[in-house]
């Protein structure tokens, strides 16, 4: 079993800055890979970034353009771990509610059905 929460939305001005966080716990989150992912009004939830276990190895999806970055921290035993997505440069078009996710053992996706475990996300609202 894997917890997640996620905390940091909030209202923003086009061109701000924004910190989420996601904090993890488990006994088998080592070893798990933990994304991010989006889902605005009326779209399918989205893939936004991913992060693997030891926090060495990252991936974006397209639209990210460089100006999401994915960390992780974790604790000596990584059964606990805190990833951060920080996101510059915020469009209109980034407004979602953002919720982190834990993946499959091992697994390395940017695909919603290798993860099982979801955080209850946080909404992002960027103002024009």
């Amino acid at each position: 079993q894997v917890k997640l929460v996620e905390s940091g939305g909030g209202l923003v001005q086009a061109g701000d800055s924004l910190s989420l966080s996601c904090a993890a716990s488990g006994r088998t989150l080592p070893s798990r890979s933990v994304g991010w992912f989006r889902q605005a009004p009326g779209k399918d939830r989205e893939f936004v970034a991913v992060v693997s276990w030891s926090g060495g190895s990252t991936m974006y999806a397209d639209f990210v353009e460089g100006r999401f970055a994915i960390s992780r921290d974790n604790t000596d035993n990584s059964t606990d771990s805190t990833i951060t997505l920080r996101m510059n440069g915020l469009k209109p078009e980034d407004t979602a509610v953002y919720y982190c996710a834990a993946g499959v053992p091992g697994d390395w996706s940017r695909l919603s059905p290798r993860y099982h475990y979801w955080g209850q996300g946080t909404q992002v609202t960027v103002s024009s």
